[in-house]
């Protein structure tokens, strides 16, 4: 079976054992590629995580806008090998016309789909105006704390621009193409420790349960409404994800109580705003009480303009569809490099089976995305 530029390049990438952070060679991959393209190479390790940046200046020697890719080569891991219906790493394409593998969906088809987009759009513009970037990590699907974010503060350090960037995570929901996101929502993590007094069950006068103590300021917290959202963000949500307390023992009430909480939070509210709200709530129900917070990313939105516009029109002259905008979902890479002020889309391949066993993408949807791009580049910088 003859493969489209895109399906080989894809079928090379998921061949790559890359569990993160783990990049088994696949940005090398890709920088031979761009090399060959005209593009400057910068790889940058950082810790145990490999990150590359690259850039080719067209006929204005980069004082144009500069539209960067951005994506990630590692993967999740694949869990009981046995439970897949062909090896995570074989890459094939099935009787039914999808491409199987471990990162055919998140997200090695679209960083195929973006160095042939490249490759081709370069041939066709090679005194194209502006630049183009890509910005490449193996470290968004564990910590991330030395990937994308290490390398935007990189960037930023030297005044280095972004004016657009368009992030491969696999955005569509049944079509591709049929929803990018121009932002997502903030996440904000806690661990929240209730301190009591330990005692036995029997003798409860000589003990503070602190489990009884945070119950109700645990509901009011689950029942609080903390913002409407607004016109792109819904309502700002808090939800307990862990409740831990006890020795093990039945008969024994617990010294303390731990509970983790996770905000996804829109642009109707801030860190600093929901930290207070819950430490009002808290202090109202009389307890002892110590939070450790964990900020994950604040929220981003890119509203209407060139680059949503450029991916929109790109997505209708392909597809014939209309593409809607979503800040849908949990967090990405995105969320860094919107710190630059950059506009920021994610568009990428459909998401049904990310993550899970069989992970799987049709395989000519891959060749539509190819398309996409290359008509977004088209429509950006020639």
């Amino acid at each position: 079976m003859s493969l489209s530029p895109t399906l080989a390049l894809a079928c090379e990438l998921i061949r790559r054992p890359s569990v993160t952070p783990v990049d088994a060679d696949c940005q090398q991959l890709m920088m031979q590629r761009l090399a060959a393209c005209g593009f400057e190479l910068e790889p940058m390790r950082i810790e145990d995580v490999d990150n590359f940046w690259a850039r080719r200046a067209g006929r204005d020697n980069g004082e144009g806008p500069v539209l960067c890719f951005a994506g990630h080569t590692d993967v999740v891991p694949t869990g009981p090998e046995q439970a897949w219906q062909h090896q995570p790493f074989d890459a094939l394409i099935d009787a039914d016309g999808m491409l199987c593998g471990r990162g055919a969906a998140d997200m090695k088809g679209s960083l195929a789909s973006m160095i042939i987009a490249t490759e081709r759009f370069v041939a066709d513009h090679p005194n194209h105006r502006g630049s183009i970037a890509y910005l490449i990590t193996s470290d968004e699907e564990g910590p991330a704390h030395h990937g994308t974010k290490a390398v935007v503060e990189r960037l930023k350090a030297r005044n280095e621009r972004l004016d657009w960037c368009i992030v491969g995570e696999p955005s569509s929901t049944t079509l591709v193409g049929d929803v990018v996101k121009n932002g997502r929502r903030g996440s904000l993590g806690a661990t929240l420790t209730v301190r009591g007094k330990q005692g036995h069950v029997a003798y409860p006068h000589l003990a503070k349960n602190p489990i009884h103590l945070a119950a109700p300021a645990l509901a009011e917290l689950a029942a609080e409404h903390w913002d409407n959202g607004n016109d792109y963000f819904p309502p700002t949500s808090f939800q307990i994800s862990n409740i831990n307390g006890g020795t093990g023992a039945t008969n024994v009430i617990p010294g303390e109580l731990k509970v983790i909480f996770n905000f996804r939070f829109s642009t109707e509210s801030t860190v600093e705003g929901l930290q207070q709200r819950v430490a009002e709530i808290l202090d109202k129900h009389g307890l002892e009480w110590h939070i450790d917070w964990a900020l994950s990313g604040l929220p981003f939105l890119t509203q209407p303009g060139e680059l949503l516009d450029g991916v929109a029109a790109a997505i209708r002259a392909v597809t014939g569809r209309e593409t809607t905008p979503s800040t849908s979902g949990g967090t990405s890479d995105g969320r860094f490099i919107a710190t630059m002020g950059t506009q920021v889309v994610e568009l990428g391949p459909v998401n049904a089976t990310i993550h899970q066993v069989d992970e799987r993408v049709l395989a000519s949807d891959l060749d539509l995305l190819t398309e996409i791009y290359y008509q977004t580049l088209v429509r950006l910088l020639a």
